[in-house]
């Protein structure tokens, strides 16, 4: 293409602050960008509004959302007046092909002639009735490129019929500069760090069984949102641990670095289920880059992103879970040489300037520069 290429992207994901750094990068590489965004997104975390926080370069809009918190329902208002007014040469649709939300994007995009793209986590090939299968047969069938958060997500689309091109991009990487090795770890007690949704599923309770019999001095600090958190600090009483156990709300999104800072290693026992295991792990890589050794299961999507940089032990087992945090108090050598190739292996693969760049190469090839 001779002109610098039209990109609507479409995606609740961006309205977290430290996200938005792909969005500048993805500008800053030629695309004249409009991202749309709701005002909020709700989840069993509670109610996460818009953080505008990196928006230099492209156009941030905010389109009134309908059935918030309804993950394969919900749809934007006004989003066909915006493609009308942009006149995309390409949709960049951040959602999964089974939600009525994709099919609305897809749908207005054809109608203005753009090109699309669509990014998935699926890494389990669920079956969906009427009219669900219809309108993921659809999409399948007529979009234009298919961004995989990992090669399970790509597996699971074939299998289910898309024949199009791919490749495995990430959807956001993390910022090397803002996420980074505290210049020095003042004396404390061995803390652990889980950062995330308080649900089952997690395997929070795994964590807490393992730490309860874990020897020495410890700490924990569990940060985020879920219905589970009174059972949790329910939990932690019965096992004698509540007063070693610190439990934090949701954050800020910009706040997230300095907490990294605060812990000795980050835990993410995700349990694999019927319906779901772990897409991706995105505190992994943020520990990661800041220097923070991690020790996650063995479900889903987890050992690839360690990709060798981190402990992975098998999903439900407290004692193996128990036996990492051991070591890693016990053997400050061992901890600090995979802290050094976790931040190795992060900056490899997983900065917002490498996920843009691919993103960009994607958007090329599907408008045929590339």
């Amino acid at each position: 293409m001779t002109h610098r290429p039209r990109v609507l992207m479409v995606s609740k994901a961006c309205i977290v602050g430290i996200y938005q750094r792909k969005l500048e990068d993805i500008a800053r590489l030629g695309v004249d960008l409009t991202v749309a965004v709701p005002p909020s997104w709700r989840d069993e975390r509670g109610e996460q509004p818009l953080e505008r926080v990196y928006t230099e370069g492209y156009r941030l809009e905010v389109l009134p959302i309908r059935r918030n918190g309804d993950f394969h329902l919900h749809t934007y208002v006004g989003l066909a007046r915006l493609m009308r007014e942009v006149k995309p040469d390409l949709v960049h649709i951040d959602e999964e092909p089974y939600n009525l939300a994709s099919w609305q994007m897809l749908y207005d995009a054809q109608r203005v002639g753009a090109r699309t793209v669509f990014f998935s986590w699926q890494n389990i090939a669920r079956r969906y009735p009427p009219p669900f299968a219809w309108g993921e047969g659809w999409f399948l069938r007529s979009v234009d490129y298919g961004l995989m958060g990992t090669h399970s997500a790509a597996e699971v689309w074939e299998a289910k019929g898309y024949r199009g091109r791919w490749r495995v991009v990430p959807q956001f990487g993390t910022d090397p500069d803002l996420f980074a090795p505290a210049a020095q770890r003042p004396a404390r007690p061995f803390t652990i760090g889980y950062f995330g949704r308080m649900v089952e599923e997690k395997g929070v309770f795994v964590l807490l069984d393992a730490v309860a019999g874990l020897a020495g001095e410890w700490r924990l600090v569990m940060l985020g949102g879920g219905p589970l958190r009174p059972e949790l600090e329910r939990r932690a009483q019965q096992l004698g641990v509540a007063d070693r156990v610190r439990f934090i709300g949701q954050v800020a999104s910009t706040e997230m670095p300095r907490l990294y800072h605060d812990i000795d290693a980050l835990a993410l026992p995700s349990l694999t289920r019927p319906n779901w295991k772990e897409q991706f792990g995105r505190v992994l890589v943020e520990a990661m880059c800041s220097g923070v050794p991690v020790v996650g299961s063995d479900s889903g999507a987890i050992p690839d992103v360690m990709g060798g940089a981190g402990v992975v032990v098998p999903e439900g087992n407290a004692e193996a879970l128990r036996a990492a945090f051991a070591h890693l108090c016990d053997d400050p050598h061992h901890a600090t040489r995979l802290a050094a190739q976790g931040r190795a292996h992060a900056l490899a693969h997983y900065t917002h300037r490498a996920v843009a760049e691919a993103s960009v190469q994607v958007y090329h090839e599907v408008l045929g520069g590339g």
